[in-house]
Formats: C-alpha cells, structure tokens, sequence
C-alpha cells in the first residue's frame, strides 16, 4: 500500500485525502472496478470462464499500482453510465468516451487510450462501400454508446471538431455488440446490413469469423477515458496520477501491444 499512501500525502493534508473513495480503498485494501463483459477484446468471458480482456489488465494494473486487491462487476451499461453509483463502484475501466450528458452524471479524471470508430459489413456485401452507403439499412451499434448517438446524428466529443453525418434514415439497432456481429456474419441484409464500432473489437471479430470485412475510412477518433462518480476531488486526483505513472514506467503501453500489437494508449496524453 506504500503507493496508494505516498498518492494520498500528494493530495494534502489528512484532512484533504480523507474523501469517501480514498477512505473506502484504504480501509479495505480492494478497489472495484465496472465493466462490460460482452465487449471482446477489451473485456469479455474467456473459455476459461473468466474475465479478461485490455480493460480487464488495464484494471488490475490500477489496483496492483495502488496496492490493493481488484475487483471486478458488470452491470448493465445503462447502469453504469447512468452515474449515481452510491459508492456501490470506485472505477469505471471500461472503455467509455465522455459525452456532454454522460459527463453531467460522472467525471472522466485520465484520458488512457484513443480508438477509431469503423464501419463493418458482411464480407459478401456489394453495395457499402463507405458510411455514406448506410441510408435506410439496419445498423447495429452497442446500446447506450457513442456509436449509438453517432448514427442519430447526435455525438458530440468534447474539444473535438463538430463530425459529419453523410447519411440518413438509418435504422439504428441497439444492441450487445456481440449478438450484433453474429446477426452480421449471417450473411448481408439477414438480420444487418453493417454496424458501426470500434477498430479493434471489428478487427478481432473479422478475424474470428472470416465473414466480416470493414469498409471505408476512420469515421472519428473516439477518445476513451476512466470514468468515476461525481463529488470526490481526491480520489479523482489519486486516478489522474495513478495513471500517469502506469504510462510513465510503460504499463499501459504493455497492455496494449499484448492485446493490439499497437500502443493505442500513446495519443491519450
């Protein structure tokens, strides 16, 4: 715990670093972490029955550097991003882009990777060949994510240039993103006729399945942050810091080139 306590002297005096979160981690020696479990490869079920995936390393390497224990639940993304968390979780690790209503509910302390948003289709589709293709087709994304207000015309990333929208009409599917891309890989047009999402889970899933293929270029650039609930200045500054350090001595950039054979983590300075 020598790390966590010399973060929590950086925060001030003892009365400065006696925050709810803080108090929480010290006391019990565990930190809990929120993510997603349907969401490959950045967390998912593995065939061992467990939890792995970029988020799942990113995550322990938090709690590891802090000196305390991880501890993982997956809650429904609605859940999750809805904020009000009541303490019930200290961290989000779990791949989630500030938007302008997510970040009146929640506070986003350390930027730790970038990730662009793609477009897939099925392998044998003729007729999409870029976004400016979708108009009117069946387009899955994730509920609850950016993709999701991307395609409603209604994303807006904070310090980022306004997007375009070369389509309309689309007939946007929430979803599980991964119930998505099995409904894709039937065949173009069955149940889908693409989904927007990012690289690297389109990547890791064409590659899986050999039916997919991604088309057109980078859409946007979809900056992914830590997430924590609001009213706790101290633990967020504990975050900021803890992570700053996890890229100075080259974790992240581990993590990454294990899962990507990239550092995406590089640009999220």
């Amino acid at each position: 715990m020598r790390y966590l306590m010399a973060l929590l002297l950086l925060a001030g005096s003892a009365q400065a670093w006696a925050g709810s979160t803080l108090e929480r981690v010290r006391h019990s020696g565990v930190v809990t972490n929120v993510l997603l479990n349907t969401y490959p490869p950045f967390a998912f079920i593995n065939a061992d029955n467990e939890l792995a995936g970029f988020d799942v390393d990113v995550a322990r390497a938090f709690a590891t550097k802090l000196g305390a224990r991880l501890k993982l639940e997956t809650p429904a993304w609605e859940t999750i991003v809805s904020g009000h968390w009541q303490g019930r979780w200290d961290i989000c690790i779990c791949s989630m882009s500030p938007t302008a209503e997510r970040e009146r509910v929640l506070n986003f302390p350390a930027r730790y990777y970038s990730s662009p948003a793609v477009l897939t289709v099925h392998k044998d589709e003729p007729h999409i060949k870029s976004v400016a293709d979708i108009s009117g087709k069946r387009v899955g994304v994730g509920i609850g994510s950016s993709y999701e207000n991307y395609l409603n015309k209604a994303l807006v990333i904070p310090g980022g240039r306004p997007l375009a929208y070369p389509f309309h009409d689309v007939i946007v599917i929430p979803g599980d993103e991964t119930v998505n891309f099995r409904n894709l890989a039937l065949g173009p047009g069955v149940r889908l006729d693409a989904i927007v999402s990012d690289l690297a889970t389109a990547q890791a899933t064409s590659e899986a399945t050999r039916a997919l293929k991604i088309v057109g270029p980078v859409l946007y650039a979809e900056p992914n942050f830590v997430a924590t609930e609001k009213g706790d200045a101290d633990w967020d500054l504990t975050v900021a810091r803890t992570f700053e350090a996890l890229k100075a001595d080259g974790t992240l950039s581990a993590i990454s080139q294990k899962w990507f054979g990239q550092d995406i983590t590089r640009d999220g300075d």
